[in-house]
């Protein structure tokens, strides 16, 4: 009897590792499948963000290009003053222009 209860005991402990394996195994798997769509979801995230800096990107390109054509048109409206002017010398412009700037 002694013999076949080591036998016994040996068997269930082996089973009961078994079954502790199994189940860490399971939840390693478990954790794994957790940090996957934890990413996926980060990565998606990243995508969005990716996503409005582009769009305020071409809208500060916009931006800068309706400012540019403002300050051409400012300064068509400028000399064009400064042509219709009987005050401003013709000889000056230059000069004045860049002193008022």
């Amino acid at each position: 009897m002694g013999t076949a209860l080591i036998i016994i005991l040996i068997v269930v402990a082996l089973v009961v590792l078994a079954i502790g394996w199994y189940y860490a195994r399971q939840q390693q798997a478990r954790k794994v499948e957790e940090r996957r769509e934890e990413a996926a979801g980060t990565r998606e995230e990243a995508r969005a963000v990716e996503r409005r800096a582009e769009q305020a990107r071409l809208q500060a390109e916009e931006q800068a290009e309706r400012a540019r054509s403002e300050q051409e048109a400012a300064a068509e409206l400028r000399q064009k003053a400064d042509e219709i002017d009987p005050d401003v010398e013709a000889d000056t412009d230059d000069e004045e222009a860049e002193a008022r700037r």
